[in-house]
């Protein structure tokens, strides 16, 4: 079957439109929002259904076109990602305290490094949020209207990229974590998995970041963590 057939094959304009989404997403690194595809396409493009159909063509193939972060790119389908295992360089890996951190600035943003020291229930030191805004998955929000004014942390597009998520909101949830078995099945039945939230807007109890002064005043002693 020819990459274009389908059951409602389109008409040659629409296969146009097609062909022209279709380069642009193969040609950029990054994933694209439908305002930046409209602004590349000729004025009165239906985006959105030409985006829809294009999703339904990649279905069944080795790429698929996938929305992350809300945005779309192609990835290679779930199925066959393991054919891809030899061929990545293998990055730098995450510490175990780095991976425990970062779950909990994904689930329980906005938050701050004493709040985060209190969820885990040991110290995490600064390093541990150096190395995670290195990878550009995290960011700093803004400070917490509390003494000393902490820094509070929460994901960026670059997580949701990376994971394959187009909202913080698809991280699995209680079920999901226990039976995938990272959660104990004998866990406490008051446990509960708060329901993430990334909103961009600053909280009630949230000032923005001063220019110039990115200081956390809750790092100033960076005491060996884990």
């Amino acid at each position: 079957m020819d990459l274009y057939e389908a059951e409602r094959r389109p008409a040659p304009t629409d296969l146009a439109g097609l062909r022209m989404v279709e380069a642009l997403l193969f040609a950029s690194a990054e994933p694209l929002s439908l305002e930046e595809l409209t602004l590349r396409l000729p004025d009165g493009t239906d985006v959105l259904a030409l985006v829809e159909d294009l999703e339904k063509l990649y279905a069944p193939r080795g790429v698929n076109l996938v929305k992350v972060a809300g945005k779309w790119c192609f990835r290679t389908a779930e199925d066959l990602a393991f054919l891809m295992h030899r061929n990545v360089e293998e990055q730098r890996k995450l510490s175990r305290a780095a991976l425990e951190t970062l779950a909990i600035i994904a689930y329980h943003q906005p938050v701050t490094r004493a709040e985060i020291e209190e969820i885990r229930g040991v110290s995490t030191s600064k390093g541990t949020l150096d190395v995670l805004l290195e990878t550009t998955w995290i960011r700093m929000r803004g400070r917490r209207r509390t003494p000393g004014r902490p820094v509070t942390y929460g994901t960026t597009d670059q997580f949701l990229i990376h994971f394959g998520l187009e909202t913080v909101k698809d991280l699995p949830g209680l079920e999901e974590l226990k039976g995938a078995g990272l959660l104990d099945s004998a866990i406490p039945a008051s446990f509960m998995v708060p329901a993430p939230n990334d909103d961009a807007a600053l909280t009630e109890d949230e000032d923005p970041l001063e220019d110039g002064s990115l200081f956390d005043d809750d790092d100033a002693e960076d005491p060996a963590g884990a």
